[in-house]
């Protein structure tokens, strides 16, 4: 029986899940990946082995209620597909470590109950992912959990890029430039490092997807982002406003009598690409659509990336290379040929052909600056952690008996 590793990102209605195997390679190999989404709507399991998919509604007794249940449907599954898979450990993507933990680590009662403190900054995360971590340790006692942070990659951060201009009280209690994405950008650094060296000396890697953020990386690490406190600020995003105003939520709050938790949906649910063009959050609607107020959204979105793209610059002092990566980074080339056009001045010299072919690398061979599109892997970055933050240490459960 082989060792195995899970991951699992818990969101508020969704358990996504990933099933590596240790066989001796460099990093963990994935061998199956899915989800179960619509926990407590209409809930749906789906996922891939050897690229091929299953999908069905759980209706019925399989109907999960919570994300104990959508746990024991995944493990069920995995059993059912993998009975010679032994669970070593799991791990965890959580959104947020505070300003406490800055690296992956092994999620004891003692750090669960400070990570519950972190809820207020990241309340529709923070919650759920803790929810995952609880339901895992009912189904697999005395199995290491490895909780790994989306901000940890962001704490290397010089003060000037991780604070606000409050005073010191707020960033002493946490009032902070977190960051976010920080797998992501951990991951890519990482491929980096075999691929090409260099580009780690001055690099912005821009992740564009539902989530979108951009971040600078001096020398391997991270020295500025375009999220904040909280996931909200930067990019527009697939229903997120990005940066904004602090008066115009003044605004709302004063002038619209909106409250706390109306604010917090139109920002979080009711703006961004969707809100924006009132067609779709979907980058691929979008791009299809004649509808002016679509055109403009792209367009907003575009210009967001661009102006973070110089303001990250700045901070690198030039780049040496910058990566496009998330499912529209990587897929998009209506988006990478409009972020690059017009910026020969900062060195970027894109390939319209290399482009058009979805190449690794999109910058003429002249270019200053190399440009890449790459596939991000967040869940094999958080099995690499967990192999190594576990170091496989209790005995594997499993996963037919689990």
């Amino acid at each position: 029986m082989s060792d195995h590793i899970i991951t699992l990102n818990a969101g508020s209605s969704s358990i996504k899940f990933a099933l590596f195997v240790l066989d001796g390679g460099e990093w963990p190999r994935m061998v199956a990946i899915g989800q179960v989404e619509g926990i407590g709507v209409t809930p749906e399991f789906e996922a891939k082995v050897d690229g091929q998919k299953t999908k069905r509604t759980l209706t019925g007794a399989d109907t999960p209620k919570n994300h104990d249940d959508a746990l024991k449907i995944i493990i069920g599954w995995l059993g059912e597909r993998f009975p010679d898979a032994k669970i070593a450990a799991i791990g965890h993507r959580v959104v947020h470590g505070g300003p406490v933990y800055s690296a992956p680590m092994l999620i004891d009662d003692a750090a669960f109950e400070v990570l519950k403190t972190f809820a207020p900054l990241a309340p529709l995360h923070q919650p759920h992912n803790l929810a995952g971590i609880a339901a895992a340790g009912r189904a697999f006692p005395g199995i290491p959990q490895v909780g790994c942070f989306d901000t940890a990659f962001h704490r290397t951060q010089p003060f000037v890029n991780d604070a606000y201009g409050l005073p010191p009280e707020y960033y002493e209690e946490g009032v902070r430039r977190y960051g976010f994405h920080g797998l992501s950008y951990e991951y890519i650094t990482s491929r980096l490092m075999d691929r090409d060296p260099s580009a780690l000396r001055r690099l912005v890697v821009l992740h564009l997807g539902n989530g979108a953020s951009m971040c600078a990386i001096k020398d391997g690490k991270g020295v500025g982002s375009t999220m904040g406190f909280s996931p909200l600020d930067g990019l527009l995003m697939g229903t997120r406003c990005g940066q904004i105003d602090p008066g115009v939520l003044l605004y709302l709050m004063q002038q619209k009598e909106m409250s706390a938790a109306q604010i917090s949906d139109l920002l979080n649910k009711k703006s961004g690409l969707k809100g924006m063009s009132g067609v779709s959050s979907d980058m691929r609607d979008l791009e299809a659509s004649d509808a002016p107020s679509a055109k403009q959204a792209l367009a907003y979105f575009v210009n967001r990336i661009r102006r973070e793209l110089g303001s990250l610059m700045a901070i690198t002092g030039g780049a040496d290379a910058i990566v496009f990566t998330g499912g529209i980074g990587a897929n998009s080339k209506f988006v990478r040929g409009a972020v690059l056009d017009g910026m020969e001045w900062a060195g970027l010299v894109i390939d319209r052909a290399a482009n058009e072919a979805g190449a690794e690398v999109i910058s003429t061979s002249g270019s200053p600056v190399k440009v890449y599109v790459m596939q991000t892997d967040e869940e094999a970055m958080i099995a690499q952690h967990t192999v190594r933050v576990a170091g496989l240490a209790g005995s594997p459960a499993a996963l037919a008996s689990a």
